[in-house]
């Protein structure tokens, strides 16, 4: 590509009048929008990157700054559900590190499985509250980025790469949640 994917978000930044918007790079792996800071954080390689993949990745997160610039619908479900999903899964994680000990102060076999069911009913819930994030990951991918990417900033012949790319991002709650659940499952396995 001819340009970086943090020259790309700048240049969208300004075009969509994102107002106090800024890109920053963030670590290794770390892309997100930032609502409360407006900040549109991108890892080196996405920020200093060329590829299809750091412009596809950019894209979509200025994605997320213009359906919170516009106050989209959609972003209220990020607002409802991911704090909520992140406590629970905090509180599942917890129970599930304290039955060890309980089980042992208490001296019940019981406190175990009545912890396990805590534990794991908190993770379920959590799993479910980031699929509820779904549609807001959908509409920066499909509804903002893919159009915008269709604008003349990438030829034609890039664009099924790039929705790949894109639906990739989409579903980057969807495998935060299934790595709850495979966490849970290696959880399972140790205790047994």
């Amino acid at each position: 590509m001819p340009g970086t994917g943090a020259e790309l978000a700048t240049h969208l930044i300004e075009r969509f009048e994102l107002e106090g918007v800024k890109v920053q790079m963030g670590s290794a792996g770390e892309n997100y929008y930032s609502p409360d800071e407006k900040i549109v954080c991108l890892s080196p390689d996405v920020f200093s990157g060329k590829s299809l993949t750091a412009v596809a990745v950019a894209t979509h997160e200025i994605g997320h700054a213009i359906q919170f610039n516009r106050g989209d619908g959609v972003t209220k479900l990020r607002q409802r559900y991911l704090g909520k999903a992140m406590l629970i899964k905090r509180l599942g994680s917890m129970i599930l590190m304290s039955i060890p000990l309980l089980t042992i102060v208490i001296k019940s076999p019981a406190i175990m499985f009545i912890g396990l069911a805590a534990g794991i009913l908190t993770m379920l819930v959590s799993v479910l509250m980031y699929a509820a994030i779904l549609p807001e990951e959908y509409d920066a991918s499909y509804n903002k980025a893919l159009p915008i990417l269709a604008q003349g900033y990438l030829p034609a012949e890039h664009m099924v790469a790039a929705r790949r790319i894109l639906k990739a991002c989409a579903l980057t709650y969807v495998a935060g949640a299934l790595a709850d659940v495979l966490s849970l499952w290696r959880w399972f396995r140790m205790i047994r």
